[in-house]
């Protein structure tokens, strides 16, 4: 996955315009409000998931990549 992408799906604010583009969409095509609201809470919930695996996997690589360069040869 390239660096750009991951950098863009552990973005809050990239998770917050997927829900403010969604949650309008719904309620113009006629889906009750407590269905909106279920649909932007599991938007908003799934992305702070995917944020914080994104973001710790990006962590690991970087002190991978460290360690690599501090071992003795």
């Amino acid at each position: 996955m390239s660096r750009d992408l991951k950098r863009k799906l552990s973005s809050r604010k990239f998770w917050a315009a997927v829900a403010g583009f969604v949650t309008p969409i719904l309620l113009a095509f006629g889906a009750a409000d407590s269905l909106a609201a279920r649909v932007t809470a599991l938007i908003m919930s799934g992305g702070a998931v995917i944020a914080y695996i994104l973001g710790e996997g990006m962590v690991d690589a970087e002190h991978t990549v460290g360690d690599d360069e501090n071992k003795v040869k």
